[in-house]
C-alpha cells in the first residue's frame, strides 16, 4: 500500500489531500462523475467553505465546521482535498450524536471526524483514481490532516473510501473547484475510530 505522509502543524488540520496534477481520462467513471459535477465550479471559486456555504446539501457540513472552529483554518490558502458529507450522510448519525458532537463538550470530537475528511494538498479524482489502481488491491492509504488514514479503493466504477472501523462512503461527485482546493462530495460521515 502506498502512504501519503503529512507534514503539518496543528494549525494546518483542517481539510485536505494530497497534490499531483493530471488530465481526466474521459473513458474513466471519475471522468464521467466529474463531468456532473457542479457546472458553475471555475478556478474563480470561493474557498472550500465559501463553495460549501453556497451549496444548500452542505449545511450541516457548514455549521459543523463552525461549530469546531475550522471555519477560518478551511479558509486559509490551502491547498486541501476535502471529502464532504452531505446533509443525508450526516443524517445517517443518530440525532443524540450529532447533537452532543455539536456541543462546546463534543468540539474536540467533532473536529477530528472533521479534519479526518481532509488530505493535504489538491488531489483532483483523476489522481486518485490512478493512485487507487496503482496501489492495486490493498487500495490506496491516505494519510489525513488529524493522522488517521483513509483507504481509498474501486468498487467496480465509484470510489469508495473506508475509514478506521472499516465502515465506507461513496463518492457521489469529484472535482468541486475551490480557491484553495477541491471538493469531493460522499454520502457517509466517515470515522477516525
Amino acid at each position: 500500500m502506498k502512504k501519503f505522509t503529512i507534514a503539518l502543524t496543528a494549525t494546518a488540520a483542517a481539510m485536505a489531500l494530497a497534490a499531483c496534477s493530471q488530465e481526466a481520462d474521459d473513458t474513466t467513471p471519475v471522468a464521467t462523475e466529474t463531468a456532473m459535477a457542479d457546472a458553475g465550479t471555475t478556478t474563480d471559486a470561493g474557498t472550500i467553505v465559501e463553495v460549501a456555504q453556497g451549496n444548500n446539501d452542505f449545511s450541516t457540513l457548514v455549521s459543523a465546521v463552525t461549530a469546531a472552529g475550522l471555519g477560518e483554518t478551511l479558509s486559509g490558502t490551502g491547498p486541501y482535498t476535502v471529502f464532504a458529507p452531505t446533509n443525508a450522510a450526516f443524517e445517517k448519525i443518530p440525532q443524540a450524536t450529532r447533537d452532543e458532537l455539536m456541543s462546546e463538550a463534543g468540539k474536540e470530537d467533532l473536529t477530528g471526524i472533521l479534519t479526518y475528511h481532509v488530505v493535504e494538498g489538491n488531489t483532483d479524482a483523476a489522481t486518485l483514481t490512478k493512485a487507487i489502481k496503482d496501489a492495486g488491491a490493498d487500495g490506496y492509504t491516505l494519510t489525513t490532516v488529524n493522522g488517521a488514514t483513509l483507504t481509498a479503493m474501486m468498487d467496480g466504477d465509484n470510489v469508495v473510501l473506508r475509514d478506521a472501523a472499516g465502515n465506507t462512503a461513496t463518492v457521489t461527485a469529484t472535482d468541486v473547484a475551490a480557491s484553495n482546493g477541491v471538493i469531493h462530495v460522499i454520502d457517509t460521515v466517515l470515522m477516525p475510530s
